[in-house]
């Protein structure tokens, strides 16, 4: 099991760690399970209080844990500060609003009456110690919009991270003990990923979130169907992303571009299916291929570098392959499609033109700066290609016109609809999608409440 930190600028091994023992494993699980039954009795203040100072060292470290993310997996500084940043901001919003959010309900009057009760409350409860698999795309925000909405429910965290992210699993770990939290509140397990189903397997687990591959989150979903274990997953996406007549094209084109090519289009989320319509296919492409030339490929320490290397060498190698299909299948190469010389992962911005539905790349998730275009004729056409995908996690729609507006709406199969805009997740909106891109959601009330139990509360007469 190789766990640990290789810059994926260079391919040069940084920093390598040893797996955690059986003993050592067993610890942290007796600690998990020995804090929760304390911690769980703590207060919304003393948990907000907690959460805030954690926030707040992080906000004070994203210059280095930037650095350490951009060394871990590739991701320009810049974006890689701006991820810590979000994260302290989504902190801070859990540590305002969780109180509310899990507060007491009571049903109504009417209700209490006919079921022959007093009162009746419904209390949101913590499960116990949460398992998380996380990845190395957004190595800190994955694991905070987890771990913050848990934290701030009375649950405790326990963190298996992407192997090729040692370190920023550990500084997280520290920064939770930094902040106040008692030690077994969040701990970082340096395990591989066939530790995981014996994990699952083990009662002092409760519960366990996903965020990765299909295959990935068809594992844990099964282990956890077996021992009836409640989960959340968030897998794969291929957002499309459909510009109609009406829209304004220049700020459609420049927000295809960041949609597509940020974190090198290592995104679940990131826009990935272009389909425009015929009557301004021509122009958009224009603006759209100038945009992705435009982007500039080099070194992530680099404050001008908008793409940075891919993660790994074989997600470039799953990424070639899958346009090297296309091509050989008819696909038109607009720009990129080559890998450049030189050491390192980099694959360049690629648009394909093109596209039919035998060919890989339209039913596969292309994880890397490379887009495909479609041109259709009409809005039926574009909500049928649009969902001729085996993911559903999140959608783009351009256009001025309220009725395509509302039918995209109603039609599209995915877990959010952004209309004029680029999907970005939130603290306060739900987050997550259908089909193949997994079930449930994070985020918001809905994700501080899936890791609850949700306690109904009768008092007679």
């Amino acid at each position: 099991m190789h766990i640990a930190t290789v810059n994926p600028v260079n391919g040069e091994t940084v920093k390598t760690y040893h797996p955690m023992d059986e003993d050592e494993l067993e610890r942290r699980l007796q600690l998990a399970e020995a804090t929760f039954r304390t911690y769980r009795t703590t207060t919304f203040e003393e948990r907000s209080r907690l959460l805030h100072h954690a926030a707040e060292i992080l906000d004070e470290d994203q210059d280095a844990v930037g650095k350490v993310i951009t060394t871990e997996m590739g991701k320009p500084i810049t974006q890689a500060r701006a991820e810590a940043a979000k994260c302290a901001k989504a902190m801070h919003w859990y540590a305002d609003h969780a109180a509310e959010l899990l507060a007491d309900e009571e049903p109504d009057a009417s209700d209490v009456k006919d079921s022959g009760a007093s009162r009746v409350l419904v209390r949101y409860r913590p499960l116990g110690p949460v398992l998380a698999v996380m990845p190395w795309n957004f190595p800190l925000w994955q694991v905070i919009r987890f771990a913050a909405p848990a934290l701030m429910a009375g649950n405790v965290g326990l963190l298996k991270h992407a192997s090729n992210v040692p370190q920023t699993a550990l500084y997280l770990e520290d920064l939770f003990h930094r902040a106040g939290f008692t030690e077994g509140c969040f701990q970082t397990l340096l395990i591989g990923s066939a530790a995981v189903d014996d994990l699952l397997h083990d009662e002092r687990i409760k519960a366990a979130t996903l965020t990765g591959s299909e295959p990935a989150g068809r594992a844990v979903a099964s282990t956890c169907g077996e021992m009836i274990k409640k989960t959340v997953l968030e897998l794969g996406g291929s957002d499309p992303f459909v510009v109609m007549p009406s829209a304004d094209l220049d700020r459609a084109a420049e927000v295809a571009v960041t949609a597509r090519a940020q974190n090198a289009g290592q995104s679940c989320i990131a826009a990935k299916r272009f389909i425009v319509h015929t009557d301004v296919y021509d122009a958009f492409t224009e603006r759209f291929v100038a945009g992705m030339k435009a982007l500039r490929v080099g070194d992530p320490m680099d404050e001008d570098t908008d793409v940075g290397p891919l993660s790994s060498e074989q997600g470039r190698k799953d990424l070639e392959e899958l346009v090297d299909d296309a091509v050989r299948a008819g696909a038109t190469v607009l720009c990129g499609g080559e890998r450049p010389d030189g050491p390192g992962w980099f694959y360049p911005p690629t648009v394909l033109a093109g596209i039919d539905r035998e060919m890989r790349i339209h039913r596969e998730e292309a994880f890397g700066p490379v887009a495909t275009l479609y041109r259709v004729d009409d809005l039926d056409e574009a909500v049928l290609i649009a969902n001729d995908t085996p993911f559903g996690l999140s959608s783009n729609v351009w256009t001025r016109d309220e009725a395509e507006i509302d039918r995209f709406v109603r039609d599209l199969e995915a877990g959010g609809v952004y209309v004029n805009g680029m999907t970005a997740s939130h603290p306060a909106f739900p987050f997550g999608g259908v089909k193949r891109s997994g079930y449930g959601r994070e985020l918001s009330g809905h994700g501080i409440r899936e890791f609850c139990n949700i306690t109904t509360v009768w008092h007679g007469a």
